[in-house]
């Protein structure tokens, strides 16, 4: 397993895994590319998210989606759903921990929608709060 570090939050990935960095997103494929997680990072300026705006902003961010069920990962929580539109499988997770809010894609073709499913519920099972995020809250 690797150690994917950003200043706010880290996981671990597997070793078929790799990420890239572009400002506040993190894109991680797999080397057969089937699909495409990216984890955009929000510092809320004062106080900790709340679970109550974690989902009225996916509702309002995301209305594709039908149903929003509450999740967990790892230390974070929040909630997330899927939707297909296209010929392509889509999930978000609108999920947070203490001041740091996050923002979580997967999208993959419709037809590969299940393939990467257990890969991506261990990775993002595997989410902390970084050490700056942490002294910060």
């Amino acid at each position: 397993m690797n150690v994917l570090e950003t200043d706010n939050w880290c996981l671990l990935l597997p070793p078929e895994w790799l990420a890239e960095h572009e400002d506040d997103v993190v894109r991680i494929v797999d080397t057969d590319e089937v699909g495409e997680l990216e984890i955009t990072t929000l510092h809320k300026e004062s106080g900790n998210v709340e679970g109550s705006e974690l989902l009225a902003m996916a509702r309002e961010e995301s209305p594709e989606v039908m149903d929003w069920s509450s999740t967990t990962a790892g230390a974070f929580s929040g909630v997330h759903g899927c939707f297909d539109e296209d010929d392509a499988h889509i999930c978000e997770w609108y999920i947070s921990a203490g001041p740091i809010l996050l923002y979580i894609t997967y999208i993959c073709d419709a037809e590969n929608a299940a393939m990467d499913d257990a890969a991506i519920t261990d990775i993002l099972g595997t989410l902390v709060l970084g050490d700056q995020a942490s002294s910060a809250s």
